[in-house]
């Protein structure tokens, strides 16, 4: 592989560290070559390493700079351009759109908190920066919370990569120095000395704790614009003499091999070296709890961490490492083996190859690729977000690198929580851009062929239908239900849009083959399946019971789920209360409350707990989808008007009581072989207690059958859009 580096070449501590040691590692088994748009130190450096660099002699001649960087890009014909900080990126964008190659970045640092402290910089330097970066390729992220940082300012989380940073631990040697009760214990600190550092913070904190030990003393390496006003601060705190601001220090192990307590006290962070540096050399690490710091320290195992304003947490925990000799080496060794094992230069390099493949092999597509999703997402109701997030999973099982676009109304949510590109809903012109270089159209679960809601949302699903159809998407529905359509006019057109524009539909449930069958739907293949959610994994134990924790309620109780929802014709909460009181008298099940959308369910749960008398618990939190799944698995029985809380306590093999609302409702209980469905409008206490003692008769036994039954015909869903891809049936 031909890989070509872009560096701005004033670049310093970490951000130098990772060029130029990937850059070496790179360079063993790829051709690579850098270009530093500024002479001196970072070039000089680059040089000694063995690395092959094309240096601009006029770094401020903008024109000058591309007119090197052209030259060298004609002369050495990089399969791939990788650029680093605001200069390189412009830089790297001019080449793309005149010479067509792909190019990426790495994210080093929070873009919008780059200049903090000089309002000039970031006016100029931040706004190129952002220019730059929206037009990239490619972001290599150096942690998951800098991933999440470029979702927000809205880059396709499919174009992101996390690459840790690494450092060679090949010469590490595995022995650690203990100190005797009489020698100082040195704290430090290498970083640049500029405000989002926070290191006013770790001076006050420093003073605090060496009042307390009198045998502390505090090392700052780095230069900045600060340094003045910290050496001012620390004379007023009264810590000059045990204050030590070394400068700036070019041979990092010396520093480190001289502390004991390495520090890092910024606002922000992304994955910084100098804890991969303290760690190299065996110093226990204290931290502020920001950037991707949380995902090299395990809190209380490999290091201590703080909130970034926290001094009095930072003074303890300075103070607590420096009398506890013990404490230090047993976080210093555990960091140490964590950074060895998990963060080495190898596996940095091995990560960031793949990343380039994958880069060139998605650059090389030229047909159509790709899904669009379509569904009642980004709204809330975590029935509809578990729906896309089994959709998701399973593309994604056909095809890992396959682009995915979500139609949503929270396309940020959408985007964070999923990992795909999203557009809102009602963009026609992205909805549009997307489908025409799209494999593949999903109407994705839930039913949205219906008309009860409104008349205009099922205009607007079938308009998608249409659309997609005409920008030469394959078209299927995907594991959904159908209907109600109540209006004779709004049956013919949706009749005539399914049949003319849909090849495949997966139904959920039997009542929906019987309404499309009415509607003498006969074009498209109609298969019954069942919801992309039943194949959702439940959490963890560790997780669930942590869950539970979290909201108060015991798991070691017998329990029994209620999941309402407020529907006109439930006039009636005090029968469902009642209902609860007879489970927890009778049977000893405690009642348990969850809401599927919040906020909405947690009003009518309040209502029925009005009624009764029996102890309760009503969850409060939004639960991710597992979660859910895993707290209705540990009910004793579940009794729901929600469809899908009905779905997944049966995907758990818990036995459930609809109350339905919707045909939906009654179709499911029957489809999975139960008559334990009430109506609501039949719905009293004694339909409810007969039912709870029909299920009790067999103590409560689980449902397994059904469970499987679901999966097994789940299935179909998948085998379909492989079908439409053109792909071979999965063995």
């Amino acid at each position: 592989m031909k890989i070509m580096h872009f560096a701005g070449g004033g670049d310093i501590g970490g951000a130098k560290t990772h060029i130029l040691s990937l850059g070496k590692e790179l360079a063993e088994n790829n051709q690579f070559r850098l270009i530093s748009f500024r002479k001196g130190p970072f070039s000089e450096e680059a040089k000694a390493k063995g690395l092959d660099v094309v240096e601009v002699e006029n770094a401020w001649n903008l024109f000058s700079c591309l007119h090197v960087a052209l030259k060298a890009v004609d002369e050495f014909k990089p399969d791939i351009i990788h650029c680093h900080g605001a200069k390189a990126n412009m830089m790297g964008v001019m080449v793309k759109k005149l010479r067509h190659i792909p190019i990426c970045t790495t994210v080093h640092s929070d873009p919008t908190r780059d200049y903090m402290g000089s309002p000039v910089k970031q006016l100029v330097f931040g706004s190129i920066n952002g220019w730059a970066l929206k037009r990239m390729d490619y972001y290599m992220a150096v942690a998951g919370e800098m991933e999440r940082s470029l979702i927000s300012m809205g880059m396709d989380p499919q174009r992101i990569f996390i690459i840790h940073n690494g450092l060679d631990f090949s010469h590490a040697e595995d022995k650690y120095r203990d100190k005797s009760d009489d020698e100082e214990i040195v704290i430090g600190i290498a970083a640049r000395l500029t405000p989002i550092k926070n290191i006013p913070l770790l001076l006050r904190a420093f003073a605090s704790a060496h009042a307390r030990n009198p045998r502390l003393r505090l090392k700052i390496a780095g230069t900045g614009e600060d340094e003045l006003e910290l050496k001012k601060l620390a004379r007023s705190l009264h810590i000059d003499q045990q204050t030590d601001f070394v400068g700036w220090v070019s041979d990092m192990a010396s520093f480190f091999r001289g502390i004991d307590i390495n520090v890092l006290s910024s606002f922000s962070e992304t994955f910084p070296y100098s804890l991969l540096e303290g760690a190299y050399e065996h110093c226990a690490a204290v931290a502020s709890k920001v950037g991707g710091i949380p995902e090299l320290i395990q809190d209380g195992k490999s290091g201590l961490l703080f909130a970034p304003d926290d001094e009095n947490a930072l003074a303890e925990d300075i103070y607590r490492l420096s009398v506890d000799g013990q404490l230090r080496r047993t976080l210093a060794e555990n960091l140490f083996k964590r950074a060895k094992e998990e963060f080495s230069l190898a596996n940095m390099c091995r990560v960031q190859e793949r990343s380039y493949g994958l880069m060139l092999e998605r650059s090389q597509h030229q047909k159509r690729w790709g899904a669009v999703i379509c569904g009642a997402y980004g709204r809330g109701n975590s029935g509809d977000e578990a729906i896309l997030q089994a959709i998701v999973a399973q593309m994604r099982e056909i095809d890992p690198h396959m682009p995915l676009t979500v139609l949503s109304r929270d396309k940020l949510d959408t985007r964070q929580k999923n990992k795909t590109n999203a557009i809102y809903i009602f963009n026609i012109y992205s909805f549009f851009k997307n489908l025409r270089r799209s494999q593949i159209f999903i109407n994705g679960g839930g039913s949205l062929i219906q008309d009860v809601t409104s008349s205009r949302s099922l205009y607007f699903y079938l308009f998608t239908l249409w659309a997609a159809r005409i920008c030469g998407c394959r078209v299927i529905m995907y594991g959904c239900g159908i209907g109600p359509i109540k209006k004779g006019f709004n049956q013919r057109i949706a009749s005539s849009v399914l049949n003319k524009n849909v090849e495949i539909i997966t139904l959920r449930d039997s009542n929906s083959v019987a309404v499309l069958q009415e509607m003498s739907v006969s074009r498209p293949r109609i298969m019954l399946s069942a919801d992309p959610t039943v194949n959702l994994t439940k959490a963890s134990p560790e997780e669930i019971q942590q869950a539970f924790s979290k909201e108060q309620v015991p798991i070691d109780v017998p329990k029994i789920g209620f999941c309402l929802r407020s529907w006109p014709g439930f006039d009636h909460p005090e029968y469902v209360a009642a209902a609860a009181d007879y489970a927890y008298q009778q049977y000893g099940l405690y009642p348990v409350f969850i809401p599927i959308e919040l906020p909405k369910d947690i009003a009518i749960a309040q209502k029925v707990a009005s009624f009764m008398q029996a102890p309760f618990y009503a969850l409060q939190e939004r639960h991710v989808v597992e979660e859910l799944i895993g707290m209705l698995g540990e009910m004793s029985l579940v009794v729901g008007m929600r469809l899908h809380s009905l779905i997944f306590a049966t995907s758990c093999g818990t036995p459930v009581i609809g109350i339905s609302y919707d045909i939906k409702v009654d179709s499911f209980i029957h489809d999975i072989g139960s008559e334990c469905c009430i109506p609501l409008s039949r719905l009293t206490f004694d339909e409810l207690k007969k039912q709870i003692d029909m299920i009790a008769a067999t103590g409560f036994a689980r449902a397994e059958d059904a469970a499987s039954k679901l999966r097994l015909n789940e299935e179909i869903n998948v085998a379909s859009v492989r079908e439409l891809l053109d792909l071979p049936a999965n063995d």
